[in-house]
């Protein structure tokens, strides 16, 4: 299996399983992930929230850990790197705002580079401009602003656990998806591991 590059995009209050359980999961496998978060230096941490389901109208949010930044968001290339992912949580909404996060997506969307993203994540990649006609899914709150930047709505199952594959773009709507949407970026990154 040839290791890949990836690049994750992180912010405070950025899920904390959709940060730290891909993250891991990558890094088992042989591959390298970078971390970065703008305003923060390598060392540094963003702090992290729970996003739970408990039958309530939505997520309830519960403190999380803190989760250490790995590269230096200002001097990141996105050249080098082979992939990106970009987590949920609160984080999108504000990361969206940074033009360089956007320059960045631009990049791996434009270079057909593969990209997972989960939950509200997908509100980066519609910052971005980069889900036209697109099929993909995402935390269901987040539907209109998928649909408004010309991305097709997959369906999300009732326990959020699926994913899809739309070329080298894969999405999940929460983090019970980790299993399928790690499984099948994977797949999207050529990488193998043997039963």
């Amino acid at each position: 299996m040839a290791i890949k590059k990836i690049l994750m995009l992180v912010g405070d209050y950025v899920e904390d399983y959709e940060a730290m359980v891909p993250f891991q999961m990558l890094q088992m496998v042989g591959h390298q992930v970078h971390a970065v978060c703008p305003g923060k230096l390598p060392g540094d941490h963003v702090r992290t929230a729970i996003h739970d389901f408990e039958g309530d109208q939505t997520y309830s949010e519960k403190p999380g850990h803190n989760f250490a930044i790995n590269a230096d968001f200002a001097t990141v290339d996105p050249a080098k790197y082979d992939a990106l992912v970009i987590p949920g949580g609160r984080a999108p909404e504000y990361l969206r705002l940074n033009p360089r996060v956007i320059e960045i997506v631009r990049h791996f969307a434009a270079g057909d580079k593969p990209i997972a993203s989960v939950c509200h994540g997908q509100q980066i990649l519609a910052a971005a401009g980069v889900l036209d006609g697109r099929q993909c899914t995402a935390y269901p709150a987040v539907r209109p602003e998928l649909e408004r930047a010309g991305g097709t709505w997959c369906e999300v199952n009732e326990t959020v656990s699926n994913a899809y594959v739309d070329g080298k773009l894969v999405t999940a709507p929460a983090w019970p998806a980790h299993p399928e949407w790690m499984r099948k970026f994977l797949d999207v990154l050529g990488s193998r591991i043997e039963p």
